[in-house]
Parts: structure tokens; C-alpha cells; sequence
């Protein structure tokens, strides 16, 4: 973990603003949560587990779904790509900060990037989600409604959920 692991061919990501101006919008919708990394985040080694990234990543989009009105959204958004570069590792205890933020809206899928920082702001991890749009009953992909596009694109950066 002390290396950076890059897996892909694309420059890795500096931060979470990095592709907004595809977002379509100045302001794509974004938020900071925090979490406390937990004894059941940990691993064999003490450090927290990578699979924990994936539940911080998807706790903040939970959030910023809260935050937009767009709760009806659960269940009709699966996941179709995750990947993560892991940076410092993060110890039972540490408090750390999880942004996520909106890149793109396609017509049927939603890209986001996300960065993990410690309480004194190392980056420990950063990556991409992309999710796709899939209405209860489809068969498959679906359009985004008018009104959910224009959230994702233009709603800014949310309120942050803190600790205290």
C-alpha cells in the first residue's frame, strides 16, 4: 500500500472535481461524508479492508441522494464499474473524509469520482463509480427523468455529514 497501484491505462485521478466540466453544468452535485474506520473495517494486517472503500463510497451516495429528494432512486441505479486506487493505508479509529462528486450524466448512466482523505487530509484512496439508470420493471438501461438530470448536473456541493 505505501505505492500507488495504477491498473488502467487513464491518468490516475488528482482529485474529485477532475472531469466535472463533463457533468454539463459549472455545479454538479457533490458531498463530503464522514465515517470512523471500524473494528469490522479492518483486515488481518490492522489497516482497514478495500472492500470498505466500496461501503464509504456507497454511503455517500446515499447521502447525496437524501440530500437531492432522490431517495425513490434505490433499487433502479445498479453498478456497472468500480475502481479504486489505494494510497495510505487507514487505521482502526482514523476518521476519515469521503467526497464524492458527479463527472457525468449520460443519457442512462451516471459517472462519479471519489476521494477518501484522513483527518489530515492524505489521500488514501481515490476511484470511479459508474452506475447505470433502470426504472423497477425495465428489462434494461433506461433515460434519466428531465428533472433527475438537472439534480446531478446542477445541485452543487451538498452539506457535509459530519461527526459532532
Amino acid at each position: 500500500m505505501d505505492t500507488p497501484h495504477t491498473h488502467h491505462a487513464a491518468p490516475p485521478i488528482g482529485s474529485c472535481a477532475e472531469g466535472a466540466a463533463e457533468a454539463g453544468a459549472a455545479n454538479p452535485a457533490g458531498i463530503v461524508i464522514e465515517r470512523r474506520v471500524e473494528w469490522p473495517d479492518t483486515d488481518a494486517a490492522g489497516h482497514y479492508h478495500h472492500s470498505t472503500v466500496v461501503r464509504w463510497v456507497e454511503a455517500a451516495e446515499a447521502a447525496l441522494l437524501r440530500r437531492l429528494g432522490l431517495a425513490h432512486l434505490f433499487g433502479s441505479t445498479p453498478r456497472v464499474h468500480f475502481e479504486a486506487d489505494y494510497r495510505a493505508r487507514l487505521w482502526f479509529g482514523d476518521l476519515v473524509r469521503v467526497e464524492l462528486r458527479v463527472t457525468k450524466v449520460g443519457a442512462t448512466s451516471l459517472h462519479y469520482a471519489f476521494t477518501v482523505r484522513t483527518q489530515g487530509d492524505e489521500t488514501a484512496a481515490t476511484g470511479r463509480m459508474s452506475i447505470a439508470h433502470s426504472s423497477s420493471r425495465a428489462s434494461g438501461s433506461t433515460p434519466w427523468p428531465d428533472d433527475v438530470r438537472e439534480l446531478f448536473t446542477k445541485a452543487g456541493r451538498q452539506a457535509p455529514e459530519t461527526f459532532g
